[in-house]
Protein backbone atom coordinates (compact mmCIF):
# COMPACT_ATOMS: atom_id res chain seq x y z
CA UNK A 1 0.00 0.00 0.00
CA UNK A 2 1.48 3.31 -0.66
CA UNK A 3 1.73 5.73 1.72
CA UNK A 4 -0.03 9.51 1.90
CA UNK A 5 2.04 11.93 3.41
CA UNK A 6 0.70 14.79 5.32
CA UNK A 7 1.87 17.83 7.40
CA UNK A 8 -0.95 16.93 9.91
CA UNK A 9 -4.37 14.90 9.80
CA UNK A 10 -7.21 15.55 11.25
CA UNK A 11 -9.18 12.64 12.64
CA UNK A 12 -12.83 13.85 12.76
CA UNK A 13 -14.71 15.88 10.37
CA UNK A 14 -17.11 17.96 12.48
CA UNK A 15 -17.13 21.28 12.97
CA UNK A 16 -13.97 21.85 15.00
CA UNK A 17 -11.88 19.06 12.52
CA UNK A 18 -13.01 21.09 9.16
CA UNK A 19 -12.60 25.02 11.04
CA UNK A 20 -8.90 23.56 12.14
CA UNK A 21 -8.17 22.17 8.45
CA UNK A 22 -9.15 25.34 7.22
CA UNK A 23 -7.35 27.53 8.91
CA UNK A 24 -4.32 25.42 8.79
CA UNK A 25 -4.43 25.11 4.80
CA UNK A 26 -4.65 28.99 5.16
CA UNK A 27 -0.99 28.71 6.58
CA UNK A 28 0.38 26.57 3.76
CA UNK A 29 0.42 23.40 5.58
CA UNK A 30 -0.82 20.35 3.68
CA UNK A 31 -3.90 18.80 5.46
CA UNK A 32 -5.84 15.81 5.16
CA UNK A 33 -9.03 15.00 7.33
CA UNK A 34 -10.42 11.14 8.20
CA UNK A 35 -13.43 10.43 9.07
CA UNK A 36 -15.20 7.32 9.80
CA UNK A 37 -18.52 8.54 8.27
CA UNK A 38 -19.13 9.44 4.64
CA UNK A 39 -20.27 13.42 3.90
CA UNK A 40 -22.76 14.70 3.78
CA UNK A 41 -23.69 12.19 6.88
CA UNK A 42 -26.97 12.10 9.64
CA UNK A 43 -26.12 14.81 12.18
CA UNK A 44 -28.68 15.05 14.83
CA UNK A 45 -28.51 18.49 16.96
CA UNK A 46 -30.67 21.47 18.37
CA UNK A 47 -28.40 23.26 15.68
CA UNK A 48 -27.92 26.97 16.13
CA UNK A 49 -24.98 29.57 15.16
CA UNK A 50 -24.40 32.69 17.29
CA UNK A 51 -22.83 35.73 15.25
CA UNK A 52 -20.12 35.37 16.75
CA UNK A 53 -19.66 31.54 15.49
CA UNK A 54 -20.67 33.12 12.20
CA UNK A 55 -17.99 36.03 12.12
CA UNK A 56 -15.06 33.49 13.56
CA UNK A 57 -16.05 31.34 9.96
CA UNK A 58 -15.63 34.16 8.02
CA UNK A 59 -19.29 32.57 6.77
CA UNK A 60 -21.11 34.77 3.83
CA UNK A 61 -25.16 34.12 5.68
CA UNK A 62 -26.60 34.90 2.35
CA UNK A 63 -24.48 32.58 0.44
CA UNK A 64 -24.90 29.59 2.75
CA UNK A 65 -28.89 30.47 3.27
CA UNK A 66 -29.42 30.23 -0.70
CA UNK A 67 -29.05 25.97 -0.95
CA UNK A 68 -29.48 25.39 3.10
CA UNK A 69 -31.64 25.84 6.17
CA UNK A 70 -30.74 29.46 7.72
CA UNK A 71 -33.37 30.11 10.34
CA UNK A 72 -32.76 33.48 11.87
CA UNK A 73 -33.87 33.04 15.39
CA UNK A 74 -35.37 36.72 17.04
CA UNK A 75 -36.46 35.33 20.44
CA UNK A 76 -36.52 32.47 23.07
CA UNK A 77 -39.57 30.89 25.16
CA UNK A 78 -37.47 29.53 28.35
CA UNK A 79 -39.33 27.63 31.60
CA UNK A 80 -38.91 24.99 33.99
CA UNK A 81 -41.36 21.76 33.10
CA UNK A 82 -45.00 22.90 34.14
CA UNK A 83 -44.32 25.91 35.21
CA UNK A 84 -45.27 29.80 33.63
CA UNK A 85 -42.33 30.62 31.35
CA UNK A 86 -40.77 33.72 30.15
CA UNK A 87 -40.32 34.84 26.57
CA UNK A 88 -37.76 36.98 25.45
CA UNK A 89 -37.60 39.12 22.21
CA UNK A 90 -34.46 40.93 20.30
CA UNK A 91 -34.44 43.53 17.98
CA UNK A 92 -31.92 41.59 15.51
CA UNK A 93 -31.16 37.71 15.08
CA UNK A 94 -29.13 36.87 18.29
CA UNK A 95 -28.76 33.06 16.53
CA UNK A 96 -29.12 31.25 13.47
CA UNK A 97 -30.39 27.73 13.12
CA UNK A 98 -28.68 25.20 11.27
CA UNK A 99 -29.29 21.29 10.26
CA UNK A 100 -26.11 19.72 10.99
CA UNK A 101 -25.54 17.80 8.07
CA UNK A 102 -25.47 20.83 5.92
CA UNK A 103 -23.51 22.95 8.21
CA UNK A 104 -20.69 20.05 8.67
CA UNK A 105 -20.44 19.43 5.39
CA UNK A 106 -20.31 22.77 4.35
CA UNK A 107 -17.41 23.21 6.56
CA UNK A 108 -15.54 20.37 5.66
CA UNK A 109 -15.52 20.97 1.60
CA UNK A 110 -14.71 24.33 2.01
CA UNK A 111 -11.57 23.10 4.28
CA UNK A 112 -9.32 22.54 1.14
CA UNK A 113 -8.29 19.19 2.73
CA UNK A 114 -7.82 16.27 1.06
CA UNK A 115 -10.38 13.66 2.67
CA UNK A 116 -10.52 10.15 3.78
CA UNK A 117 -13.92 9.47 4.22
CA UNK A 118 -16.34 6.76 4.97
CA UNK A 119 -12.52 5.11 7.02
CA UNK A 120 -12.89 4.66 11.05
CA UNK A 121 -9.00 5.41 12.92
CA UNK A 122 -8.47 1.33 13.53
CA UNK A 123 -4.73 1.83 13.76
CA UNK A 124 -2.13 4.83 15.04
CA UNK A 125 1.20 3.59 16.00
CA UNK A 126 4.72 5.80 15.57
CA UNK A 127 7.16 5.02 12.74
CA UNK A 128 11.21 4.97 13.45
CA UNK A 129 11.22 8.74 12.56
CA UNK A 130 8.41 9.46 15.08
CA UNK A 131 5.54 10.15 12.72
CA UNK A 132 2.56 8.66 12.76
CA UNK A 133 1.02 5.99 10.78
CA UNK A 134 -2.72 6.01 10.66
CA UNK A 135 -4.38 2.56 9.13
CA UNK A 136 -1.07 1.63 7.88
CA UNK A 137 -1.43 4.66 5.16
CA UNK A 138 -1.09 8.19 6.89
CA UNK A 139 1.69 9.47 7.72
CA UNK A 140 1.93 12.77 9.61
CA UNK A 141 3.98 14.26 12.36
CA UNK A 142 0.98 15.67 14.33
CA UNK A 143 -2.61 13.96 14.27
CA UNK A 144 -5.29 16.20 15.29
CA UNK A 145 -8.32 14.45 17.36
CA UNK A 146 -11.69 16.10 16.65
CA UNK A 147 -13.93 13.41 16.89
CA UNK A 148 -15.72 14.02 19.43
CA UNK A 149 -16.58 12.51 22.82
CA UNK A 150 -15.45 9.07 21.76
CA UNK A 151 -12.37 10.28 19.69
CA UNK A 152 -9.74 7.75 19.23
CA UNK A 153 -7.00 10.12 19.98
CA UNK A 154 -8.29 11.27 23.03
CA UNK A 155 -8.41 7.48 23.92
CA UNK A 156 -4.54 7.60 23.46
CA UNK A 157 -4.29 10.57 25.65
CA UNK A 158 -5.81 8.51 28.22
CA UNK A 159 -9.56 9.25 28.16
CA UNK A 160 -11.72 6.77 29.00
CA UNK A 161 -15.48 7.54 27.94
CA UNK A 162 -18.38 5.68 29.62
CA UNK A 163 -18.28 5.03 33.64
CA UNK A 164 -15.03 7.08 34.71
CA UNK A 165 -16.36 10.30 32.97
CA UNK A 166 -19.51 12.67 33.49
CA UNK A 167 -20.90 13.51 30.44
CA UNK A 168 -23.86 14.61 29.55
CA UNK A 169 -25.96 12.14 28.24
CA UNK A 170 -29.08 13.45 25.57
CA UNK A 171 -31.58 12.22 23.32
CA UNK A 172 -33.06 14.08 20.26
CA UNK A 173 -34.40 13.84 16.43
CA UNK A 174 -34.84 15.78 13.87
CA UNK A 175 -37.50 15.54 10.94
CA UNK A 176 -38.88 17.28 7.94
CA UNK A 177 -42.64 17.60 8.59
CA UNK A 178 -45.38 16.79 6.46
CA UNK A 179 -47.78 20.02 5.73
CA UNK A 180 -50.17 18.49 7.53
CA UNK A 181 -48.17 18.62 11.05
CA UNK A 182 -46.56 21.84 10.05
CA UNK A 183 -50.36 23.87 10.59
CA UNK A 184 -50.36 21.34 13.92
CA UNK A 185 -46.96 22.23 14.98
CA UNK A 186 -47.24 25.30 17.41
CA UNK A 187 -43.78 26.27 17.55
CA UNK A 188 -42.61 29.54 16.44
CA UNK A 189 -40.23 29.32 13.62
CA UNK A 190 -38.00 32.29 14.91
CA UNK A 191 -38.77 31.33 18.61
CA UNK A 192 -37.22 28.47 20.14
CA UNK A 193 -38.10 26.66 22.98
CA UNK A 194 -36.14 25.41 26.70
CA UNK A 195 -37.97 23.71 29.55
CA UNK A 196 -35.53 22.90 32.45
CA UNK A 197 -36.35 19.96 34.03
CA UNK A 198 -37.46 20.18 37.86
CA UNK A 199 -35.03 18.80 38.99
CA UNK A 200 -31.91 21.26 37.40
CA UNK A 201 -30.23 19.03 36.25
CA UNK A 202 -30.79 19.18 32.00
CA UNK A 203 -33.57 20.51 29.84
CA UNK A 204 -35.03 19.77 26.70
CA UNK A 205 -35.49 21.75 23.46
CA UNK A 206 -38.04 22.15 21.04
CA UNK A 207 -36.78 24.02 17.94
CA UNK A 208 -38.25 24.54 14.23
CA UNK A 209 -35.86 25.09 11.23
CA UNK A 210 -38.50 25.94 8.38
CA UNK A 211 -40.24 22.47 8.05
CA UNK A 212 -38.06 21.01 10.07
CA UNK A 213 -38.69 20.02 13.91
CA UNK A 214 -36.16 19.24 16.52
CA UNK A 215 -36.89 18.03 19.75
CA UNK A 216 -34.63 16.82 22.24
CA UNK A 217 -33.59 16.27 26.03
CA UNK A 218 -30.07 16.36 27.48
CA UNK A 219 -29.18 15.23 31.15
CA UNK A 220 -25.94 15.44 33.49
CA UNK A 221 -28.14 12.60 35.10
CA UNK A 222 -28.58 9.83 32.84
CA UNK A 223 -30.53 7.86 35.45
CA UNK A 224 -34.13 7.42 33.99
CA UNK A 225 -33.25 9.60 30.60
CA UNK A 226 -35.50 7.88 28.56
CA UNK A 227 -38.46 8.69 31.38
CA UNK A 228 -37.88 12.36 31.26
CA UNK A 229 -38.09 12.69 27.60
CA UNK A 230 -41.12 10.54 27.96
CA UNK A 231 -42.46 13.49 30.20
CA UNK A 232 -41.33 16.13 27.96
CA UNK A 233 -43.04 15.24 24.85
CA UNK A 234 -46.08 14.34 26.72
CA UNK A 235 -46.27 18.10 28.21
CA UNK A 236 -44.76 19.16 24.35
CA UNK A 237 -48.02 16.82 23.17
CA UNK A 238 -50.56 18.24 25.65
CA UNK A 239 -50.07 21.97 25.15
CA UNK A 240 -50.01 21.48 20.81
CA UNK A 241 -47.04 22.67 20.63
CA UNK A 242 -45.78 19.07 18.57
CA UNK A 243 -47.68 16.86 16.15
CA UNK A 244 -48.27 13.88 17.60
CA UNK A 245 -47.17 10.93 16.91
CA UNK A 246 -43.54 12.08 16.46
CA UNK A 247 -41.84 10.20 14.01
CA UNK A 248 -39.21 8.08 13.87
CA UNK A 249 -36.48 7.27 16.31
CA UNK A 250 -34.54 9.38 18.72
CA UNK A 251 -30.75 9.39 18.58
CA UNK A 252 -28.53 9.92 21.86
CA UNK A 253 -24.85 11.41 21.93
CA UNK A 254 -22.74 12.23 24.73
CA UNK A 255 -20.13 14.85 25.60
CA UNK A 256 -18.64 16.52 28.52
CA UNK A 257 -18.77 20.11 30.26
CA UNK A 258 -15.90 22.21 30.53
CA UNK A 259 -13.97 21.02 33.46
CA UNK A 260 -16.01 18.57 34.89
CA UNK A 261 -13.57 15.88 33.32
CA UNK A 262 -10.29 17.31 32.43
CA UNK A 263 -8.78 15.21 29.57
CA UNK A 264 -5.24 15.91 28.40
CA UNK A 265 -4.86 18.30 26.07
CA UNK A 266 -2.05 17.71 24.43
CA UNK A 267 1.13 15.31 24.23
CA UNK A 268 4.03 14.74 21.73
CA UNK A 269 2.19 15.02 18.07
CA UNK A 270 -1.22 15.03 19.19
CA UNK A 271 -3.80 17.55 20.18
CA UNK A 272 -7.49 17.80 21.06
CA UNK A 273 -9.89 20.12 19.71
CA UNK A 274 -14.04 20.46 20.23
CA UNK A 275 -15.95 17.88 22.03
CA UNK A 276 -12.80 15.18 22.21
CA UNK A 277 -11.54 17.82 24.19
CA UNK A 278 -14.52 18.31 26.42
CA UNK A 279 -15.22 21.92 25.96
CA UNK A 280 -18.95 22.38 25.86
CA UNK A 281 -20.72 25.50 28.06
CA UNK A 282 -21.15 24.55 31.73
CA UNK A 283 -24.02 26.48 32.31
CA UNK A 284 -26.01 25.43 28.85
CA UNK A 285 -24.09 22.20 26.93
CA UNK A 286 -23.67 24.17 23.76
CA UNK A 287 -20.57 22.93 22.07
CA UNK A 288 -19.89 24.41 18.60
CA UNK A 289 -18.98 27.96 19.72
CA UNK A 290 -16.19 26.52 21.43
CA UNK A 291 -15.37 23.75 19.05
CA UNK A 292 -14.63 26.09 16.45
CA UNK A 293 -13.08 28.35 18.87
CA UNK A 294 -10.82 25.61 20.14
CA UNK A 295 -9.77 24.51 16.57
CA UNK A 296 -8.38 28.58 15.49
CA UNK A 297 -6.41 28.38 18.77
CA UNK A 298 -5.06 25.25 17.88
CA UNK A 299 -4.67 26.49 14.36
CA UNK A 300 -2.61 29.05 15.33
CA UNK A 301 -0.27 27.58 17.63
CA UNK A 302 0.43 24.93 15.07
CA UNK A 303 1.16 27.21 12.42
CA UNK A 304 4.10 28.84 14.85
CA UNK A 305 5.45 25.73 15.33
CA UNK A 306 8.95 25.77 13.86
CA UNK A 307 10.77 23.01 15.53
CA UNK A 308 8.77 20.06 15.51
CA UNK A 309 5.59 18.77 17.28
CA UNK A 310 6.59 17.80 20.53
CA UNK A 311 4.40 18.87 24.02
CA UNK A 312 6.46 21.68 24.54
CA UNK A 313 6.05 23.32 21.31
CA UNK A 314 2.44 22.37 21.55
CA UNK A 315 1.87 22.97 25.16
CA UNK A 316 0.96 27.23 24.52
CA UNK A 317 -2.16 25.80 22.76
CA UNK A 318 -3.48 24.30 26.05
CA UNK A 319 -2.67 27.21 27.62
CA UNK A 320 -4.42 29.77 25.63
CA UNK A 321 -7.46 26.89 26.10
CA UNK A 322 -7.16 27.96 29.68
CA UNK A 323 -7.29 31.65 29.24
CA UNK A 324 -10.37 31.67 26.90
CA UNK A 325 -12.28 29.47 28.79
CA UNK A 326 -10.36 29.50 32.19
CA UNK A 327 -9.01 26.18 34.68
CA UNK A 328 -9.50 23.11 33.67
CA UNK A 329 -9.89 21.67 37.27
CA UNK A 330 -12.93 23.04 38.37
CA UNK A 331 -16.45 22.06 38.52
CA UNK A 332 -18.93 24.93 38.22
CA UNK A 333 -21.59 25.09 41.40
CA UNK A 334 -24.49 27.32 41.75
CA UNK A 335 -22.82 29.17 44.43
CA UNK A 336 -25.61 31.15 45.64
CA UNK A 337 -28.19 28.15 46.06
CA UNK A 338 -25.42 25.74 47.89
CA UNK A 339 -26.75 24.42 50.78
CA UNK A 340 -30.45 25.02 49.90
CA UNK A 341 -33.09 21.71 50.13
CA UNK A 342 -34.21 20.59 46.63
CA UNK A 343 -37.44 22.07 47.10
CA UNK A 344 -36.21 25.80 47.95
CA UNK A 345 -33.69 25.44 45.24
CA UNK A 346 -36.75 24.38 42.39
CA UNK A 347 -39.23 27.00 43.85
CA UNK A 348 -36.34 29.81 43.52
CA UNK A 349 -35.35 28.57 39.81
CA UNK A 350 -39.20 28.39 38.79
CA UNK A 351 -39.48 31.77 39.70
CA UNK A 352 -36.08 33.02 38.28
CA UNK A 353 -37.61 31.29 34.74
CA UNK A 354 -40.52 32.97 34.40
CA UNK A 355 -38.61 36.18 34.94
CA UNK A 356 -38.28 37.93 31.85
CA UNK A 357 -35.36 39.93 32.93
CA UNK A 358 -33.43 37.13 34.30
CA UNK A 359 -34.25 35.20 31.61
CA UNK A 360 -32.58 38.05 29.15
CA UNK A 361 -29.33 38.76 31.15
CA UNK A 362 -28.61 35.42 32.72
CA UNK A 363 -29.84 32.20 31.04
CA UNK A 364 -29.64 33.95 27.50
CA UNK A 365 -27.14 36.57 26.98
CA UNK A 366 -24.53 35.06 29.16
CA UNK A 367 -25.25 31.60 29.90
CA UNK A 368 -26.06 30.66 25.58
CA UNK A 369 -25.08 33.42 23.81
CA UNK A 370 -21.74 34.71 26.34
CA UNK A 371 -22.25 37.94 25.07
CA UNK A 372 -20.27 39.06 27.85
CA UNK A 373 -16.78 37.24 26.18
CA UNK A 374 -14.99 39.12 23.80
CA UNK A 375 -14.73 37.88 20.31
CA UNK A 376 -11.63 35.95 19.77
CA UNK A 377 -8.63 37.51 18.69
CA UNK A 378 -6.18 34.79 17.16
Amino acid sequence: MSMDRVDVLVIGGGPAGSTCAWQLRRSGLDVAVLDKRAFPRDKVCAGWITPAVVEALEMDLDDYGRERTLQPLTGFRIGMMGRPEAEVRYDEPVSYGIRRCEFDHYLLMRSGARLFLGEACDDMRRDADGNWVVNGHIRAPLVIGAGGHFCPVARLLGARPGSAEAAVLAKETEFEMTPEQGRDCGIRADVPELFFCEDLKGYGWVFRKGNWLNIGLGRQDSHRLGHHLDVFLDMLTRTGRIPSPVPGGFQGHAYLLYGDTPRRIVDDGVLLVGDAAGLAYVQSGEGIRPAIESALLAASVVAQCRAGFDSDQLQPYADRLVQRFGPRDRRVAAAVTTGLPARVKRSLAARLLASQWFVRHWVLNRWFFHRDQPRLQV
